[in-house]
C-alpha cells in the first residue's frame, strides 16, 4: 500500500475544527435586532424637556424659621459621567419627603442602552423613594448606570438641602 493512499484522519480533524471556529465566528458576529417596544422607547425623549432647573433647586421651600418643612423643593443633581454615558438625575421634596425622581439623562445611544434604561431606571426610582434617600441597591446587569443614577441622586438631594 502506497503512504498517499490511507485514510487521513488528521486532515479531517483539521477540517472540523476549522468548521467549528468558522460556525462560532458567525454566530458570534450576529447583531440582534430592534425590537418595536425599544422602537417606541427611543421615540420617547427622557422626562425633562426643556432646559433642567438649576442645581439649587426651582421651587421655593416654606417653613424657613419654622421647625417644619411645607414647602415643596425641585433640584437636579450633577450630571455623571460613566462608562456608557451622561446620568443626570431630578428630585422633588414636598413636607420634607422624597416624592419623585426623574432621569433627566440616561444613556441611550443604542438599542441595548434603551433595553437596559427601560427596565433599570424604573426600579432606580421605586428603591429612590422606598429609601428616601440614595442608599439604594444596584440593578443587576446595569451597574454603570445604576452607580451614575445613585452619585447623580444624592448630588440633588445635597443640592435640595437634605
Amino acid at each position: 500500500m502506497h503512504a498517499l493512499r490511507k485514510n487521513r484522519p488528521l486532515r479531517r480533524i483539521v477540517l472540523a475544527g476549522a468548521a467549528t471556529v468558522s460556525g462560532m465566528v458567525l454566530l458570534l458576529s450576529l447583531k440582534p435586532h430592534t425590537s418595536p417596544a425599544l422602537a417606541t422607547t427611543a421615540a420617547n425623549p427622557p422626562a425633562a424637556s426643556g432646559s433642567p432647573a438649576p442645581s439649587g433647586g426651582s421651587s421655593p421651600s416654606g417653613g424657613a424659621g419654622s421647625g417644619t418643612r411645607t414647602g415643596s423643593k425641585t433640584a437636579t443633581g450633577d450630571t455623571v459621567q460613566t462608562r456608557w454615558g451622561p446620568v443626570q438625575v431630578r428630585v422633588t421634596i414636598k413636607s420634607g419627603r422624597l416624592t419623585e425622581v426623574t432621569a433627566v439623562q440616561y444613556p441611550q445611544g443604542n438599542p441595548r442602552d434603551q433595553e437596559i434604561n427601560s427596565y433599570a431606571l424604573p426600579r432606580l426610582r421605586r428603591e429612590a423613594l422606598a429609601a428616601q434617600g440614595a442608599h439604594i441597591d444596584m440593578v443587576s446587569g446595569a451597574t454603570y448606570t445604576s452607580t451614575g443614577y445613585q452619585q447623580s441622586l444624592q448630588s440633588a438631594l445635597d443640592s435640595a438641602g437634605r
